[in-house]
């Protein structure tokens, strides 16, 4: 499918500026209104937080970058996604939502039980 390898192409673009720091990179292949939400678990505080602009988004971006992971493409919500793995267990998922070359919606997902559910749905 043309769009779902289009929309990858834009997800891998920004694990690569994410992954080198590239901070114009990441503004670049973001959408100025882009929209991160991030549900960390209620474990954590705060459990969930919104982020909106593409600096903003893209500075979270460069600060939760781990050097270590490893990003298994996956299928989230029907969209390109990744399952982020960490010393080989799942520690995320991140589903985009790409519009126009850009990402335009990042829904990021650490809370444990969660990820562990997803990742179990979208690796098989």
């Amino acid at each position: 499918d043309a769009a779902l390898s289009r929309q990858r192409s834009v997800v891998d673009a920004f694990f690569r500026a994410a992954h080198g720091g590239d901070f114009e990179a990441l503004v670049a292949v973001l959408d100025p209104d882009v929209v991160l939400r991030a549900d960390v678990g209620a474990r954590r505080r705060p459990p969930s937080r919104v982020v909106q602009g593409a600096e903003a988004v893209a500075r979270e971006a460069l600060m939760f970058s781990v050097p270590d992971a490893e990003l298994v493409p996956a299928l989230v919500n029907g969209a390109a996604g990744v399952v982020v793995l960490v010393g080989g267990r799942p520690f995320s998922v991140l589903g985009f939502v790409v519009a126009d070359d850009r990402i335009v919606e990042i829904d990021a997902i650490a809370d444990d039980d969660r990820v562990r559910r997803i990742a179990a749905a979208v690796l098989d």
